[in-house]
């Protein structure tokens, strides 16, 4: 809500006004864009494909509709986009389940990250942090590990549905860690937070965001953070690395790609604006208030490279721990 509102209120003052200099070229676009958002409207990757989309209608001057076609684990919006037309009018605003876990986790998937899409732009990072229910004896990563191996009693940790990357990085923690906390699938992240505070499950691997409003009413406590570097949000929890757990490094990316074979002038202009919206102080600023990390780089091959090492990745990780969603 609070990533929300900031938005709402950096687009009431014009910070996607169109710079004094801008022209927008007849050729692309000459009509609607429409970005699909492969989740439900209202989470943290529909306000942040709308705000991108406001961007981008501002600097080109054509509307830009954002289309939500949740289900699937993402995969009924990445395989709309996969199958339109390679034109730049249909893009997917995605996330590191479309493009980079599910292909490995799903038996039948209608699209390929690396073959069905040319990537546009990488637009952030949001790390992940481990929390714990507030009446949990544990103030971090190793006394979690060695409590849970206690045998005092059975741990479980919550995730917002199979194969979602809550519960892959709770698979990976036990394959990593040699502990048995039992996995418990909830239908979204909402209800999963309800039941880690009320109790009913004793942790969840959840990104920093969404964490931080809980963890700031002392309702959960944070353990450590899944990047190799702590969060600004959270200076005083460390990472994992810190606390012995080395290359457990767990973030979600969003970007924005289109189907295989757009046009490179598409991508370039799209690309262009996007990344002028990114480079603006504000929104800069916005982005680190809430924890969430700048892409380290605009280029689209560095994306393109980022997601074939995400799949990688994931890939091993699907593999080690025998998930498979049929």
């Amino acid at each position: 809500m609070l990533l929300i509102l900031r938005w709402v209120f950096l687009s009431s003052i014009g910070l996607f006004s169109v710079g004094a200099g801008t022209s927008v070229r007849a050729e692309f676009p000459e009509r609607a864009i429409k970005l699909i958002v492969p989740y439900p409207a209202g989470g943290p990757t529909d306000v942040l494909a709308r705000r991108v989309g406001d961007g981008i209608k501002l600097r080109l001057g054509q509307p830009v509709i954002i289309d939500n076609r949740a289900g699937a684990g993402s995969n009924i919006g990445a395989e709309a986009v996969a199958n339109a037309p390679a034109d730049g009018y249909t893009l997917l605003f995605g996330t590191s389940a479309a493009l980079a876990i599910n292909v490995s986790l799903y038996t039948k998937i209608g699209y390929d990250p690396i073959k069905s899409f040319d990537p546009i732009i990488m637009i952030v990072e949001l790390p992940n942090v481990l929390i714990v229910n507030s009446s949990l004896p544990v103030k971090g990563v190793q006394e979690l590990v060695e409590y849970a191996k206690s045998g005092k009693r059975q741990l479980s940790y919550a995730s917002s549905g199979n194969g979602a990357t809550s519960h892959l990085t709770g698979a990976m923690f036990n394959a990593r860690t040699g502990t048995d906390i039992l996995h418990i699938p909830y239908r979204g992240t909402g209800p999963a937070l309800n039941d880690l505070i009320g109790g009913q499950v004793q942790m969840t691997f959840t990104d920093v965001l969404t964490a931080l409003p809980h963890i700031e009413a002392g309702t959960v406590r944070a353990l450590g953070v899944t990047t190799n570097m702590r969060s600004a949000v959270l200076p005083n929890v460390p990472t994992f690395e810190e606390q012995g757990l080395k290359d457990f490094d767990v973030t979600v990316f969003f970007g924005v790609v289109a189907p295989k074979g757009t046009d490179p002038g598409v991508i370039a202009r799209l690309n262009g604006t996007v990344a002028d919206l990114l480079k603006e102080s504000a929104v800069k600023t916005v982005l680190s208030e809430q924890g969430i990390i700048p892409a380290p780089s605009t280029d689209p091959e560095f994306f393109a490279g980022y997601m074939a090492d995400e799949i990688t990745k994931w890939r091993a990780v699907v593999k080690s721990v025998g998930a498979e969603i049929k």
